[in-house]
This record gives C-alpha cells, sequence and structure tokens, in this order.
C-alpha cells in the first residue's frame, strides 16, 4: 500500500517551477525580476483616449463571439479583453512570458508544457482565472462549435488537464519545441461565458474574458469603444507594465476611404494607417500637416515584409495546371504599376517571406537540399534550380515578351485564341471572376485586366461588401481574389492553417488556394518541428521554394515602413520604437495621452 501511494504522489507531484519565460531556442531576453519591456514608459500616465481605424476591411459587427464561424466580430477585441498564458514582445520573436500563468515548465521529453496559474489572476466578472477554465477554453475552441481554424492551429495538441486548481497542463502528440508558445499564446475566457448555450449560439452574450479593457457599451453596429478595467488584474506585472495606458479605445468604421480621411481631417479619430500609396502622396497634405495638427509619419521597423498577391483556387479545374497559373502571372507589369501608380513606394514581393531571412535566394544550399532531395518525385524540378524571381517587365525584358510566353504556355495547357476569345478544346471561353470588396483596388487591377485582355482571357469583376466576401471566402466560393499575409519573425503552426492540406479542406480556414501537396506537408513538419533558429531558418526557405516554384499566386508588392497620419498633441510616444510590431497594436498599447488628451 505505502508503495502504491508513492506511486501516486509521483504521479501527482507538482514539477521544479522555476521559468518565467519560454525560448522556443532558449533565447530569453529579460531575466526573472525584470520589471518591464525596454521600449515601454512604465511610468506612461493613464487615462485620455485615442480613436482609431481597423487596419482589415471596414464592416459593421454583429455578434461579440470572435471564436465561431459566422458573422462578423469588433476589431480588437482578442488582444484587449482576452488574456493568454503567456504573452510575446516586441524585441524577441520566439520567446513569451508568463501573463495569466506565473510559471511554465515544459518536459524533458518535450512531450508537455505544464502551466501555473498567477493567483491574482481574475475575470472580469472577479472570479478567479483556474485551470478549470484554461481546459474549457481549450475543449471549446477544438470543437466543433468553434471556428475550424482552431482545430488545425491546435491539431497536435492531445489534451489539456486540470492538474490542481491552479495548474494545467497540454499533451501534445509528438515534442514540438513552438508548441508551448502556440498553447501559450491561446485566449482563455470564463466558462461562464454563455453558459448553458452551444458555442456558435453565444452571439450576444458578452465575453467574461481578464483583459485589460471591457466593451464600453455593448450594442452591435458599426463602431466600439474599449473601456479600460480600473482594477485590471495583471496591470502591475513587468508583462503589462507601461501597457494599455488609455482610458478608452475607439474603433470607427468609414465605408469608403474618402469619408475615412475626411473623417481624420475633421478630428473624428486620431491615428490613421494607411495603405495606399496614391493616398500617402496626394492627399497628407494642406493646411493641417503644414500647421502640425496632423502629421504623416513612415515609421520604420525589422518587420518581414508582408506577402500580398492575387490568389488562385485551385479547387477550380482551369487553375489545375500550372502552366496556366504561370502564364497568367507573366500578365502582371510591377514596373510600369510602381512608376506610374505607386510613386515608387513599393518593392515586388518574390516568393512568400519577402525582406526576411526565411525568403530564398540563388540556388538550394546544401541544408536545403538535405530536405528537398527526398521529396524530388513530388517537386517542381525547378526548384531544385535559382529561387523564384517574379517575372518583370525591366529592360531587356517587356509585357510584350511576357505575353509571348504567356500565349505559348497556354497553348501548351490546350488554351488557344480563337473567335475572338481563349478557348478550350470544348470552344468555352477562358473566364476570371475577380472577387473584390475594396473599390480603390480598380484602379490597380485595370492594367492587369488589360494585359489579360491582350491574351483572350475574359476578365469579370465580382463587386461585393465585406461581409459577403467573407461569407464566400470561407466556403471557398471564388476564382480569383487578392490577399495580404503579415509577415511573421516567428513562423510556425500558423502555416499548417495557410498551406496544410487539412485546411485546404476546412470550410473557415485561410488556405485560400486550397494547397494540398504531400511535399508541402512534409517541409511544414520540419518548420513546426525546428529545435534552433538555424533549423527554422532552413526549412522555411526549402518551403518559400516550393510554393513559389508552384506558382499558385501572382505576387504583388509591400511596403518597408507603416505610413501614418495621427494627431500628434493627442498623444506622447516612448521614446524607443521596438523592432518588431504591428502599428496599430503598439499605438494602441504602449502610447498615451498628452496632458492636453487627458
Amino acid at each position: 500500500m505505502r508503495g502504491l501511494l508513492l506511486v501516486l504522489a509521483s504521479m501527482l507531484a507538482v514539477p521544479s517551477w522555476a521559468a518565467h519565460a519560454y525560448a522556443q531556442f532558449g533565447d530569453v531576453k529579460y531575466p526573472s525580476g525584470f520589471t518591464h519591456f525596454d521600449y515601454v514608459n512604465p511610468a506612461a500616465p493613464k487615462g485620455g483616449e485615442i480613436r482609431m481605424v481597423p487596419p482589415t476591411r471596414p464592416t459593421n459587427f454583429d455578434k461579440f463571439n470572435p471564436f465561431t464561424l459566422k458573422g462578423t466580430a469588433p476589431y480588437g477585441m482578442g488582444p484587449l479583453m482576452f488574456d493568454s498564458l503567456l504573452v510575446g514582445n516586441s524585441d524577441e520573436p520566439t520567446t513569451a512570458y508568463g501573463l495569466l500563468a506565473e510559471d511554465v515548465e515544459v518536459a524533458g521529453d518535450g512531450l508537455s508544457a505544464t502551466f501555473r496559474l498567477n493567483p491574482r489572476a481574475r475575470f472580469h466578472d472577479g472570479k478567479p482565472v483556474l485551470a478549470a477554465d484554461v481546459v474549457h477554453s481549450f475543449k471549446t475552441l477544438t470543437g466543433k462549435e468553434a471556428a475550424p481554424q482552431y482545430r488545425t492551429i491546435y491539431a497536435e495538441v492531445k489534451d489539456a488537464v486540470a492538474v490542481a486548481e491552479r495548474i494545467a497542463r497540454f499533451d501534445f502528440a509528438s515534442p514540438n519545441p513552438e508548441l508551448p508558445l502556440v498553447v501559450g499564446g491561446m485566449a482563455v475566457f470564463s466558462r461562464d461565458w454563455g453558459k448553458g448555450k452551444p458555442f456558435d449560439e453565444v452571439v450576444s452574450d458578452v465575453p467574461i474574458g481578464s483583459g485589460p479593457y471591457r466593451i464600453a457599451n455593448p450594442r452591435m453596429g458599426r463602431d466600439i469603444t474599449y473601456q479600460r478595467d480600473p482594477n485590471y488584474w495583471a496591470s502591475e506585472l513587468p508583462t503589462r507594465k507601461g501597457h494599455f495606458n488609455f482610458d478608452r479605445i475607439t474603433f470607427k468604421i468609414y465605408l469608403d476611404e474618402t469619408s475615412r480621411f475626411e473623417g481624420l481631417k475633421a478630428g473624428e479619430f486620431d491615428f490613421l494607417r494607411e495603405f495606399t500609396s496614391r493616398n500617402w502622396a496626394r492627399q497628407y497634405k494642406g493646411k493641417q500637416f503644414d500647421s502640425g495638427e496632423l502629421v504623416k509619419r513612415a515609421f520604420e521597423n525589422r518587420n518581414p515584409g508582408d506577402f500580398q498577391g492575387y490568389v488562385f483556387n485551385l479547387r477550380k479545374p482551369k487553375f489545375q495546371d500550372i502552366r496556366v497559373r504561370k502564364a497568367i502571372g507573366l500578365a502582371m507589369d510591377f514596373e510600369w504599376m510602381n512608376r506610374q501608380l505607386f510613386y515608387n513606394l513599393y518593392k515586388r514581393v518574390n516568393g512568400y517571406f519577402p525582406n526576411s531571412e526565411f525568403h530564398a535566394e540563388g540556388p538550394p544550399k546544401p541544408d536545403e537540399l538535405a530536405l528537398l532531395e527526398p521529396l524530388r518525385s513530388k517537386l517542381n524540378p525547378e526548384v531544385f534550380g535559382p529561387a523564384f524571381v517574379s517575372p518583370g517587365t525591366a529592360p531587356p525584358r517587356s509585357l510584350r515578351e511576357n505575353l509571348r510566353q504567356a500565349q505559348a504556355l497556354l497553348k501548351e495547357a490546350g488554351w488557344t485564341y480563337r473567335d475572338g476569345a481563349l478557348r478550350n478544346a470544348n470552344g468555352e471561353p477562358f473566364t476570371i471572376e475577380f472577387l473584390n470588396d475594396q473599390p480603390g483596388l480598380i484602379r490597380i487591377v485595370a492594367p492587369f485586366e488589360k494585359a489579360l485582355a491582350k491574351l483572350g482571357i475574359q476578365w469579370q469583376y465580382r463587386q461585393v461588401d465585406f461581409s459577403l466576401s467573407k461569407q464566400r471566402m470561407d466556403s471557398f466560393d471564388f476564382e480569383l481574389t487578392t490577399r495580404r499575409i503579415p509577415g511573421s519573425v516567428a513562423p510556425g503552426g500558423e502555416l499548417l492553417e495557410l498551406f496544410g492540406s487539412k485546411a485546404a479542406a476546412t470550410p473557415g480556414s485561410s488556405n485560400y488556394w486550397g494547397i494540398s501537396d504531400p511535399a508541402v506537408d512534409a517541409i511544414l513538419q520540419k518548420v513546426v518541428q525546428a529545435r534552433t533558429r538555424e533549423e527554422l531558418r532552413t526549412a522555411m526557405r526549402a518551403l518559400d521554394r516550393v510554393l513559389s516554384h508552384g506558382h499558385y499566386s501572382v505576387p504583388q508588392y509591400y511596403g518597408g515602413a507603416f505610413l501614418i497620419g495621427y494627431r500628434p498633441r493627442a498623444f506622447v510616444l516612448p521614446q524607443q520604437i521596438p523592432p518588431y510590431y504591428e502599428a496599430d497594436t503598439w499605438a494602441m498599447s504602449t502610447w498615451w495621452a498628452s496632458p492636453a488628451n487627458r
């Protein structure tokens, strides 16, 4: 009996707690006992308001549950209302520090991570955050009533267990060093939120989270304001010191670019991230900018460049031939567009991870070949040659020459020009329906459309609002659209959601292309299982080669800085700009109100 008790005691033994942080590759910058991150002002005063415009496409919201598939939740809910076990920072790409969790312990075999919760952690209703809430959040997000992408994100997490009242353990299917970061970043919400309802019917119930803000006026509509919780439990934690200084954060919605910019000039809001080069060059001038009431500033950063491109839906038979996709890519004249439309503000996207250490260049290096060679029979032979470079029109090349190559590729694929259109053997014309929810894109798409017309391809605009676009994208009901994927300094499991075969068959996933390729899947596993930064870099470059030479997209362009218009008299900025950040998140979480704004 005594032996049995000893065995049970060892099974229930609490790990030796020591880690205030977890780093995927062991590089922890801030030691135990640190007081705040370097890029914040720990003495920043609280008060005032920041009014912003969401960087995503505008729409009304019709639910308060951001974790289900149907409907649209208001922008900003995630970082403002839901705390997680661990939280990252803008200094380090693959390290996270304790938030809800005081400590984290990863098992020696890498098959589990155990988190001890901070006893001070409280939900907005005053109840403590317990291990049962962590387990409930995980099981809810991975259940069938939540949006399906969460099942992809947590696919390698076998289970979550409440070991004790404030100790939660996650069990992993394999020793993947990224998984403690994946589960550590999971949003945690109360078991009481929507209690008694199926999760996909929790629509108008205001979330019960533990984050720094609550919804000020919980009504469905367009604009939304978050009110800072004066009793926020984590306000003095090192990972929160100097953060979330505004009493109110408001996101305002404008349904077109003109009214949005006029709203900035009229003082209806204070901060606008600009994505359109023409607007930046032409509109951000005049009396208010001359007087200093408004400022335009390009904020530099060390972020990887965003991928932006036209996305083919490979579920459509006409796009399944790589020669067709390659031919269509030859019709884009970036050099002319950058000169005539973009004021030379942009750079061409080559590959899926531009301006980063993960971008493939030149021929594969030996470490990349070691990953690619076992997959040679499944790969396009071009993968083993020079890295993909988007076709250009700078002399001695030209759009005319590119279109000749495109015409030859289309002919090889069975498409020839006759009777006024590009047709297949059955006489069916080649048409492309372009799904668009951004009216401002029409002038940018027009040169591409004109070039495709020279090949006999008929272009059909399908202009819709954001809500309908989201519905169609969630059900993969489109032929061609454009998408921007933010660059990442720490890519990992989210790539399974973008490029993995399982996601290709999951409605609501981000694998818009429908990429279902065992070679891609194999390299994705190398990415998520990387144990060193060098291994990650090698696997990502191999992935870049395979995706790029698959011609799944027509790469477009990216900018090297955040283009921001803001009202300087309303704010004070921290002295130090961090290396890795998103402009909107950085502003609302680390800036503070000027005395006049308080």
